[in-house]
């Protein structure tokens, strides 16, 4: 049986409350994670150790320190953006399953005391996080043109028409259940998010709501996420959310299969969208229709590096892919194999679509730079603004300067010279 040398887990974030999505910029609105959601990403970390980091487990991680963490190789990244606060919450949640409080965590001072960190030995494992305007990794969908005129498109597509006409008897009877939303399939994720979130938390609501209701939305707001989060092409902008996410991943298996890097867990917590991309990229809708859908919270997707036995050297890649609390890792082969594909044949698949840089995410959403390289009207700004400071210092420098002058000139006395010859200065 191969050993399992390596893993990098996608992790969707638990319950939060309503979140809003402008349907036509993505531009979000704020969330915060609830209690349910802790116990939900709690509950995923759990599941996590059991799997990854437990000795008897078929798929323990070879080489990976379990009781205390070992922190070169362990790396956690977090959305920032969007639904960035839950998805931060939801990050420490997992950690906290994966890495339980640990006595055994502890120093012993000069003066032999012994010091246990706090809550019993909580272990604390740094999250890396950078504002989306930085760092366009997890969230690469938003103030991005290319993607606002693919949203266009696909309101515009034939088969979106056809739905909408589908749709109207639905839309039309849940008006009285979303207090003055829009009621429109172009509004379909945000009718589906104030339902389920109001069924969850809202006893009333709950009481209230007609029966398939919340499954007619679902229904519906997969269809339109489904939509908007895929792309016919690869490459193409449909698909920026996983292409984005993918120079991660890639990156990540090149230091574990090659690099001889110590790096052995990746996480990478997020929102649902980059899920969607990848099962399009990875091929996975084609035989698994049912995951062209949004992932429910807590859900993960794993990609666990596998090394046989002598004399294979090759390493190899499983996916897996575990949709909410109540459900099991299940494998999906990729590209139409029937089991694990080859790491090298994965890259190579993969590479030239995964966007790795700012400038190449400019590029794909069809920015342009504008003088001196500046890109954004926040940039602009800035750059007008330090140009302003520069001339306003160097105005103080000069104004400064003569002023000096001034203080220090000295008037010279007028003479007249009477003679050559007796050659005398006379005042």
């Amino acid at each position: 049986m191969p050993d399992v040398h390596g893993v990098l887990i996608i992790a969707r974030n638990g319950d939060r409350t309503e979140f809003y999505q402008d349907p036509y910029t993505y531009e979000p609105s704020y969330t915060e994670s609830t209690p349910l959601g802790a116990v939900e990403s709690h509950q995923l970390g759990c599941y996590l150790r059991s799997t990854y980091l437990n000795p008897s487990s078929p798929s323990h991680i070879q080489g990976i320190r379990a009781d205390l963490v070992q922190n070169d190789q362990v790396l956690v990244h977090a959305k920032a953006g969007g639904e960035g606060t839950a998805v931060f919450d939801s990050a420490i949640a997992v950690l906290q399953g994966l890495f339980p409080p640990n006595s055994g965590n502890l120093i012993h001072l000069a003066n032999g005391t012994e010091i246990v960190t706090p809550l019993g030995g909580y272990q604390y494992i740094p999250v890396e996080m950078a504002p989306s305007n930085v760092d366009r990794a997890l969230e690469s969908w938003t103030e991005c043109p290319a993607f606002e005129q693919h949203i266009k498109s696909v309101y515009a597509s034939e088969g979106f028409r056809e739905t909408v006409k589908s749709s109207r008897p639905f839309f039309g009877a849940v008006r009285d259940y979303v207090f003055g939303r829009s009621t429109a399939l172009e509004n379909a994720w945000n009718i589906y998010d104030f339902i389920n979130a109001q069924l969850t938390h809202n006893q009333t609501y709950a009481y209230r709501l007609p029966p398939t209701f919340i499954e007619q939305a679902h229904g519906y707001a997969n269809y339109h996420e489904n939509a908007i989060f895929s792309d016919k092409e690869t490459g193409g902008i449909g698909n920026i959310a996983g292409r984005t996410i993918l120079n991660t991943i890639l990156h990540t298996l090149q230091r574990i299969t090659f690099d001889e890097d110590p790096l052995r867990l990746l996480l990478l917590e997020t929102s649902y969208q980059p899920f969607i991309s990848l099962f399009h990229m990875l091929e996975l809708v084609n035989e698994h229709p049912q995951l062209a859908a949004i992932p429910n919270h807590a859900s993960a997707l794993a990609f666990e590096i596998l090394r046989g036995p002598p004399p294979e050297l090759r390493e190899f890649l499983r996916i897996k892919f575990k949709n909410g609390t109540n459900d099991e890792f299940q494998t999906y082969p990729v590209f139409g194999h029937q089991g694990d594909i080859a790491v090298t044949e994965f890259l190579y698949r993969l590479e030239n679509f995964a966007i790795s840089s700012q400038k190449q995410w400019e590029s794909a959403c069809g920015i342009h730079s504008g003088y001196f390289g500046i890109a954004s009207a926040t940039e602009s700004m800035n750059m007008l603004f330090a140009a302003f400071s520069v001339f306003l210092l160097l105005g103080v420098f000069v104004l400064s300067w003569f002023k000096r002058r001034r203080d220090t000139y000295v008037p010279v006395r007028e003479v007249h010279v009477v003679s050559n010859e007796k050659g005398r200065l006379l005042p």
